[in-house]
């Protein structure tokens, strides 16, 4: 009789966290959902730092283990020692050295957590090649699991198509001070309105000088901090949305931007990273230049004068929805991987 498989699944801690929303928690979650839809049991461990390195410590000899990225840096020793006696596989969410001012134990922890490890699952061809051509890992030992995108209904929008939506962590490389200084630009008398959604707490300083900045410009009235949405809340934003915005200097994919697709709604977005990958399945995205609010500002007011372009577009994002994959297939490629590293 074939053995169950499984896979011991260790993630940060807070993955489950509403407060705390993700990318990289969300991929986990729906990954963990789609391996055991798929018959694999995934007994999930919440740890960081010396707890995840225990957590190794008790999987018994020649048992499969799955590793978020960030928590395999942060105890990388552990991993390069029980990988003599495990199989860990990494789920690599992004190359850190994609960040200017990435940490450099971090880095470094990255770096050997990823060398010791059987497979690395990376989620987008783009930090793939990166880790490829660094030298971090072989080619041989990369399978590629692009994020899925959520099951939804086709957004609704609004009269006027004038609704802007952005989301993500307020942090400095999702540029959203990219953002305001493009918003600053447009006609305020026009009757847009952006809602800027994401975690207002993890840089602070930041997110501080985005608020002030949309002070200065005179656009505090049409432009909201809503800090972050989940479940019902972040549908009915989604809903609600003409267009979303995703301006971020450094991307590993864009979970936003697929699941915006997925929704029908067309989408602006940097030209950076993996962003090109998750808009491949329609022409309803225009990509800028990352870190130029004068690119930005030119394709909004575009997109605010002209309705026969927001017509267009918006008809072509309904048109491709269902083009965009969903979570099945991101699951399926990380049982490959697994299966390969078993």
């Amino acid at each position: 009789m074939t053995p169950p498989r499984a896979v011991t699944f260790v993630v940060p801690e807070g993955v489950d966290d509403p407060a705390r929303v993700s990318g990289g928690n969300v991929f986990d979650l729906r990954v963990r959902e789609g391996l055991a839809a798929l018959g694999w049991k995934v007994p999930l461990v919440t740890a960081t730092g010396e707890a995840a390195a225990s957590a190794l410590r008790t999987v018994e000899d020649g048992g499969l283990v799955l590793i978020d990225g960030l928590v395999a840096a942060h105890a990388s020793e552990a991993v390069a020692v029980e990988a003599k006696r495990l199989r860990i596989v990494v789920l690599a969410h992004m190359d850190s050295t994609a960040f200017p001012d990435a940490d450099a134990g971090a880095v470094e922890g990255e770096r050997r957590a990823f060398a010791a490890a059987a497979r690395i699952v990376a989620t987008s061809a783009w930090t793939a090649r990166r880790l490829t051509e660094s030298g971090t890992v072989g080619e041989d030992a990369v399978v590629v699991a692009p994020p899925g995108a959520e099951e939804a209904s086709a957004a609704e929008g609004t009269p006027e198509g004038t609704s802007f939506l952005c989301i993500g962590v307020v942090a400095p490389h999702k540029g959203q001070d990219v953002l305001v200084d493009a918003l600053a630009q447009l006609d305020a008398g026009a009757g847009w309105t952006c809602t800027i959604a994401g975690a207002l707490d993890v840089d602070p300083a930041f997110a501080l000088a985005v608020e002030r900045r949309i002070d200065a410009a005179g656009i505090a009235g049409q432009v909201l901090l809503a800090g972050v949405l989940s479940g019902p809340s972040l549908d009915d934003a989604y809903h609600r949305a003409d267009l979303v915005v995703a301006p971020s200097r450094v991307e590993s994919y864009g979970m936003v931007v697929a699941d915006a697709l997925r929704r029908g709604i067309p989408v602006v977005a940097s030209d950076v990273g993996g962003i090109p990958e998750a808009t491949r399945t329609t022409s309803a995205a225009t990509l800028v230049p990352p870190g130029d609010p004068a690119a930005l500002a030119d394709v909004l007011r575009s997109w605010m004068t002209d309705p026969d372009l927001r017509s267009r577009l918006t008809a072509t994002a309904r048109r491709d929805r269902l083009r965009v994959p969903g979570w099945n297939e991101t699951a399926a490629h990380v049982a490959a991987a697994l299966e390969e590293a078993r």
